[in-house]
C-alpha cells in the first residue's frame, strides 16, 4: 500500500519514467506481493519492472516474516518496542539494490513508502536512517551520479497515506499489506490493523478481502 502510493506520488511530483523494483526476500506473502507489484507496473505504465530474489534475508532469519516456525503476533498499535516482524537491516539491503538500479538507469531519485507509524518500531524507517543513507549514496556512487532518497511519507500516518492515495487514484485493490496470508488478508496482524484503521478513519472501505475486519 505504501509503496504503491509512493509510486503515484513520484509521478505526481513530475517523475515520468518510473523504474519499479520488487524484491522477494522469503516473506510469507511474497507471491501475492509480487503479483500486486506487477499489476502496479501496468497501472503506472512503468518504464521497466525488475524483480529480484534476495533469499539471504530469509537465510539470515531473525524475523517472523521470514521464519515460518515463528508466529506473527497479533496487532498491538500502542506498542513501542521493535516488533517480531522486523527484518534485520532490511531497508538498507533494499535501498542498496534500489540505488544500484537507479544509478544504472540514470534515475534521479529512489522513492520509499516508509512512514511515521513504521519508525516508532522499525529502526530502519526513521528519518535519521534515510538521511544517513543518502550520505552513503553520495559517497559511494559515481561522481556524476546524483540519486536522492525520497521518503515523502516519513512524517505521515497511514491514514494520511491512504487519503493521499485515494486523491491520486491508487488502485488499492491491487496492493497487499498482510504479514500472514496471501488470501484473504488476516485482518489482525499489525500491517492489516494499520491499514484497516486508515480506511475506517476516512470512512472508506478497503477493497481487498479480509478474513476478519475488526474495528480499529
Amino acid at each position: 500500500m505504501d509503496s504503491a502510493t509512493a509510486a503515484y506520488e513520484a509521478r505526481a511530483q513530475g517523475y515520468d519514467d518510473l523504474y519499479l523494483l520488487h524484491t522477494s526476500y522469503g516473506q510469507r506473502t511474497e507471491d501475492r506481493e509480487r503479483a500486486c507489484a506487477e499489476a502496479l507496473a501496468g497501472h503506472v505504465d512503468a518504464a521497466e519492472f525488475l524483480h529480484v530474489e534476495t533469499d539471504h534475508l530469509r537465510a539470515i532469519g531473525g524475523s517472523s516474516l521470514t521464519d515460518e516456525d515463528e508466529a506473527v503476533e497479533d496487532a498491538d498499535l500502542d506498542a513501542e518496542a521493535v516488533p517480531d516482524t522486523y527484518v534485520p537491516f532490511r531497508n538498507a539491503n533494499l535501498l542498496s539494490m534500489a540505488v544500484a538500479y537507479a544509478e544504472a538507469n540514470d534515475c534521479a531519485a529512489v522513492f520509499i513508502g516508509a512512514h511515521s507509524e513504521d519508525f516508532s518500531g522499525y529502526p530502519d524507517c526513521r528519518p535519521a536512517f534515510f538521511e544517513a543513507f543518502e550520505d552513503v549514496v553520495d559517497v559511494g556512487t559515481h561522481p556524476d551520479t546524483a540519486v536522492s532518497i525520497e521518503a515523502p511519507f516519513v512524517e505521515w500516518s497511514k491514514t494520511d497515506i491512504a487519503e493521499r492515495g485515494l486523491e491520486l487514484g491508487v488502485p488499492y485493490e491491487d496492493t497487499w499489506s498482510c504479514y500472514r496470508a496471501e488470501a484473504p488478508a488476516c485482518g489482525t496482524c499489525d500491517a492489516c490493523a494499520y491499514r484497516l484503521q486508515a480506511f475506517q478513519r476516512l470512512d472508506e472501505r478497503d477493497p481487498i478481502e479480509y478474513e476478519e475486519r475488526p474495528e480499529y
